[in-house]
């Protein structure tokens, strides 16, 4: 679902997307100059490997969502370094959003329940480093 950012205001435009065993949902809203707020919930089962005993499982997904979406190309004058995503061509698209949530998800040390439940189980944050 692709949404042009210029038909974004300040009452909250509310969106769903879909995929699979995932479900995507907020609103979008105008913040300021050409910066959209993006709240959303990410929420669901994703299959994964276990990255210890490389078992297929299903991970419950209930994630927080914020962010800002620039319509354009956005310049960090302050130095904030705020969370943003650009969009050049003045829309936004959820479905490739949702496709990129999954995949930062995926992509991290999940551990699948019996190897969790293990006394030799050691949770990685994403600030830690496996040595």
């Amino acid at each position: 679902m692709k949404i042009s950012l210029r038909k974004i205001g300040k009452t909250p435009s509310d969106f769903e997307v879909e995929s699979d065993k995932m479900t995507f949902k907020g609103y979008l809203e105008y913040h300021s100059g050409k910066l959209i707020l993006l709240k959303g919930h990410l929420e669901g089962t994703l299959p994964c490997e276990c990255y210890l005993c490389a078992k297929d499982f299903d991970l419950p997904v209930d994630e927080a969502i914020e962010f800002f979406i620039s319509d354009g190309l956005y310049k960090d004058e302050d130095g904030s370094m705020i969370d943003i995503i650009e969009a050049v061509d003045g829309q936004v698209d959820l479905d490739e959003l949702l496709r990129s949530e999954i995949e930062l998800l995926k992509s991290g040390y999940n551990a699948c329940e019996e190897c969790s439940d293990s006394e030799d189980f050691e949770y990685i944050d994403d600030d830690d480093s496996i040595e």
